[in-house]
């Protein structure tokens, strides 16, 4: 069995490593680019979001690669993330791919659907192999997120602009590369010791700016155009509530038991929005208000179309949280000029504000 996957930020790495333990042939399409976009719009349904197109396009590559297997996120919900695998799997049959299409269930079973698709695809292996391989997988997930929370600090104080992104870049590869958790533990010591170690501005004084919106072009830098890098460059602390490890600690583990990671969120959400709206929709209007006395600014990031954040744009402007947000919906006609332009405004417009009311203080660097 040779198996594929889309892109979705970094999760190939734990996939990459999982498989390799047991012994699986994992089959990852290249980095998303725009190849895998153009191939997406090509073929999808007109008016669905970025993330369909993308994973789309990551799947038809994948097939081109000879993956005879493919997974894709299932589930129930509001989100139209329930209809992506049915759909792209008749998409794939109609260009000739006979590719067998796999679901792992987002919503419901989590935990238990994720690992017996595990022993599916590595050919029934004993639990005594899925388990452990799971687990290394896992500890990859929470060592990248661990990795990203220093650079989000480090990009904004940088005397060197590209530095923090350099030791990243060269992190990340170096967790993908161990085989082990004492190596991996010892990867993450060393690298963040590097990041922190960086020159940095002693005059810097961080604006803090949330991003909040819908999980795949949040976590996909190709989706929202290193939105996180050119901010850094600009000079802002990215403060971002979504990270997989986050998902997985709490939806695959805490939630069962009763524990509810956005209690808090979904509550301060509640003046405004009472239910949710698929997606990530509440938690985006949650986020601006649990946040509002704690971050300059927001920058709300969407795929165009996608009707839950939809919601939470139009909602937003209408808290009585006084705190700026800025929406940008991400889709095949982005460009990022446009983008960098509405940045530095938003990031103007957020350093004036601060001087005039000076009621929020720059954060710490350790």
């Amino acid at each position: 069995m040779r198996v594929g996957i889309p892109h979705a930020g970094n999760i190939y790495i734990p996939f990459r490593t999982l498989f390799r333990e047991l012994g699986t042939e994992l089959v990852v399409p290249p980095p998303n680019n725009q190849r895998a976009l153009d191939l997406g719009v090509k073929y999808a349904p007109e008016g669905v979001c970025i993330p369909f197109k993308l994973t789309l396009g990551n799947l038809i590559e994948a097939c081109e690669l000879g993956a005879d297997t493919v997974l894709q996120a299932g589930g129930f919900g509001i989100c139209r993330l329930s209809y992506y695998a049915k759909t792209q799997k008749e998409i794939l049959h109609d260009l000739g791919y006979d590719a067998e299409m796999l679901t792992f269930d987002v919503s419901q079973n989590k935990l238990r659907g994720i690992l017996q698709l595990i022993k599916h695809v590595s050919d029934n292996a004993p639990w005594s192999k899925v388990i452990p391989a799971f687990r290394f997988g896992l500890a990859k997930v929470a060592a990248v997120d661990d990795i990203e929370k220093i650079v989000h600090k480090m990009r904004a104080v940088e005397l060197e602009k590209g530095t923090a992104n350099r030791i990243y870049r060269e992190a990340i590869t170096a967790i993908d590369e161990v085989a082990d958790h004492g190596t991996l533990k010892r990867v993450v010591k060393d690298y963040s010791e590097k990041l922190y170690q960086i020159s940095r501005n002693p005059d810097a004084d961080s604006l803090k700016v949330g991003i909040v919106g819908e999980i795949f072009v949040v976590l996909d830098p190709f989706s929202n155009l290193d939105l996180e890098v050119e901010l850094g460059k600009l000079g802002v602390e990215v403060k971002r509530a979504i990270f997989f490890s986050r998902w997985t600690k709490f939806s695959l583990f805490l939630n069962p038991l009763g524990v509810d990671e956005w209690k808090k969120v979904h509550e301060a959400a509640m003046p405004y929005l009472k239910r949710d709206v698929g997606g990530d929709g509440w938690e985006s209007v949650g986020e601006k208000v649990f946040h509002a006395h704690q971050y300059d600014g927001i920058v709300h990031v969407a795929p165009f179309t996608c009707m839950p954040e939809v919601v939470a744009q139009n909602i937003m402007p209408s808290t009585k949280e006084d705190i700026p947000v800025l929406t940008l919906l991400c889709d095949e006609q982005t460009a990022k000029p446009g983008m960098l332009t509405r940045l530095e405004a938003f990031v103007d417009m957020l350093n004036f504000r601060r001087k005039r009311i000076g009621n929020l203080k720059p954060g710490v660097i350790k």
